[in-house]
């Protein structure tokens, strides 16, 4: 049997913001390889159709869902969507994040907000909506996609906003592991470290002055590995998380950063 046969799962950001993999594309697809069967969320139509079209063309069984996960109503809509196709949801990924670049001073306070809402509120959100459901079947789990800027902040980039966000992210993961626990639900996150994927491409005026080249010369010589890692990185950890094979491992921050945090 596969890892997590018959199971469901919602995967929030299933989409990429360009070609290639990111994180959650890769997931969903992970997910889906190992029997789930998934929700792509995405805000963007054609990014959550990709993904969901990958995992039948596989032989999978996906539906693409579109909505803005910082608003409540788009997010029990999913909850809905979710328990009416599929009568239950065991499963839910967070994986939604951007970026503004900047600290206090720099910021605007309109992408401070910006940042805040999708980066924390929609993890609030999810939850919310999602926890009653498993409350009620006495099971599931949530994966929350946090960051090493949480715990670490980058020092070729400043990203206040981002790194408040994530941290956040970070206290409501262990928060919810703690309040439900005795349920049967498990609540943990995964800080990714400096992972290639196509959102990455947006950083390059902050990191090299629009140099895509550099900034990926910049970002791999970072890492004590000499390389960044990938989507799929992030997923097989995802994997573990979701699956039985967890089963006592609630509350946890999974650093997925080839040794990046333990370097000064």
């Amino acid at each position: 049997m596969k890892r997590l046969e018959g199971r469901v799962a919602i995967v929030v950001g299933a989409g990429s913001s360009g070609p290639g993999w990111g994180n959650g594309k890769a997931v969903a697809v992970a997910y889906a390889r190992e029997g789930a069967t998934i929700v792509c969320v995405d805000c963007n139509e054609g990014a959550a159709r990709e993904t969901a079209e990958i995992i039948r063309a596989e032989g999978g069984t996906a539906l693409a869902h579109i909505a803005d996960v910082t608003k409540a109503e788009a997010v029990k809509a999913i909850v809905d969507a979710c328990l009416s196709a599929f009568g239950k949801i065991d499963i839910l990924h967070n994986n939604v994040g951007i970026t503004r670049g900047g600290g206090p001073v720099e910021l605007d306070e309109a992408d401070w907000d910006l940042v805040c809402n999708v980066n924390l509120k929609s993890f609030f959100l999810t939850s919310k909506y999602v926890l009653p459901v498993f409350s009620r079947q006495r099971r599931g789990v949530i994966i929350n996609v946090s960051s090493v800027a949480s715990i670490r902040t980058p020092k070729d980039i400043s990203l206040a906003a981002y790194s408040v966000t994530k941290a956040g992210v970070n206290a409501l993961t262990q928060a919810v592991a703690q309040q439900y626990a005795a349920q049967g639900i498990r609540c943990n996150a995964i800080l990714p470290g400096l992972i290639e994927t196509p959102m990455i491409s947006s950083m390059s005026e902050a990191y090299s002055e629009g140099d895509y080249a550099r900034m990926i010369e910049i970002r791999n010589a970072s890492c004590p590995t000499g390389k960044m890692g990938t989507a799929w990185d992030v997923a097989n950890a995802a994997l573990f998380l979701a699956s039985d094979e967890s089963s006592y491992i609630n509350g946890h921050l999974l650093v997925v950063d080839g040794g990046l945090v333990n370097v000064v």
